[in-house]
């Protein structure tokens, strides 16, 4: 079988580090073709063809595609696993009577684009409507695996292959000492505005004792705005991968690394964030942090479900700093928190349960389409 990527990184999680090691597991012969990349692993247990690596998108988009594209045909593989819509063309040439073609929706991309800042308004709604009119089009002969429970509104033939996290015995077994929490916050995962890049470098003026740790991919133009927007209190923010890649073992390094007050997802309000089960919610419930995130309504009911964490209007300095210092003044309620969000990785929320239907469902697909 083989996985396609013209723009993921080599370790992205959830292609390399979730799907293709748990398919290579269950006895599959498994290539990920990949742009090239210093972070590629010679010694990985899967097969890894390297693309070019382009850092103009349309070039990218073209170059790279057709690159992926031959590569992938050559290999005359049963199963073709694509992770990018600007493959979904090179997926529909790949689809013959004798394969099966999967289509990895990663994120609702339709509004995604009515979120791009360098497109004006007029032109968003436009770029949506022809996205998902393409989509539709080359997608028709192929299998969906959905990353997200509420894709299945849109996609409702679709199969969710959640994107829960792998048990890391690291931050499982982990222990909250009983001395209390510093005055640190950390966030993981890139830094954008969009991922309320300034609503957290404001915590700092919200509550004058605070550090704020990033730990993420963040431009370094966004970085220039989140220490203006801090001020005087610009050294209390700590950006940990201005205009680089941050892998995934230092994040799981830093989880442990100090005795964090919460984990924190202040996200502006957006059609495109509010439905979805952020994968730094389940990082940081493994490693018994408490959450502070925004109030949209599917993340105040998860964090009430699990008893994880508290939502916050992201605009309300007051409800922020009420949480900051309820988790702060109540060390037992905050620890209980942390305990609760590791039982519920530990037995609802997490890869193994995904990998299993995954494999189940690549062996399904074989057999109906051999039937």
């Amino acid at each position: 079988m083989v996985h396609l990527t013209t723009v993921h990184h080599p370790l992205d999680p959830r292609i390399y580090y979730k799907e293709c090691l748990s398919l290579h597991d269950a006895g599959f012969e498994v290539t990920f073709i990949v742009p090239e990349h210093e972070d590629i692993d010679p010694n990985s247990s899967i097969t890894i063809l390297p693309l070019k690596k382009r850092k103009n998108r349309f070039k990218r988009m073209f170059l790279s595609t057709m690159e992926a594209y031959k590569k992938a045909r050559d290999l005359k593989a049963d199963y073709y696993h694509i992770h990018d819509p600007e493959l979904l063309p090179v997926a529909w040439l790949l689809k013959k009577k004798g394969n099966v073609v999967i289509y990895d929706i990663h994120e609702d991309y339709e509004t995604a684009m009515l979120q791009k800042e360098y497109l004006i308004k007029p032109l968003r709604y436009v770029a949506a409507k022809m996205y998902r009119l393409i989509e539709k089009f080359f997608s028709r002969k192929l299998e969906l695996c959905l990353a997200e429970k509420y894709y299945k509104e849109k996609y409702p033939r679709g199969t969710c292959i959640l994107n829960y996290p792998v048990l890391n015995e690291k931050l499982m077994k982990h222990e909250i000492t009983e001395e209390p929490a510093e005055n640190k916050l950390i966030y993981t995962g890139n830094v954008t505005m969009e991922r309320g890049a300034m609503e957290h470098a404001k915590l700092p003026y919200i509550d004058n004792s605070l550090s704020v740790y990033f730990f993420g991919k963040c431009p370094s133009l966004f970085a220039a705005k989140m220490y203006e927007t801090a001020g005087e209190r610009r050294n209390q923010l700590i950006i940990e991968g201005i205009d680089r890649f941050v892998p995934k073992g230092i994040i799981e390094e830093n989880y442990v690394s100090h005795r964090w007050l919460a984990g924190v997802a202040l996200f502006p309000p957006s059609e495109h964030y509010m439905k979805k089960e952020l994968t730094k919610f389940f990082e940081y419930m493994s490693a018994g942090i408490p959450i502070i995130c925004s109030d949209f309504p599917k993340w105040k009911e998860f964090v009430e479900e699990y008893a994880c964490g508290i939502a916050v209007d992201p605009h309300n300095d007051a409800e922020i700093k009420g949480a900051l210092d309820y988790l702060r003044e109540n060390g037992n309620a905050a620890k209980k928190m942390g305990k609760n969000g590791k039982e519920a990785i530990l037995h609802k929320l997490n890869w193994k349960i995904e990998e299993k239907k995954l494999v189940e469902w690549y062996d399904e697909m074989w057999q109906n389409k051999s039937s």
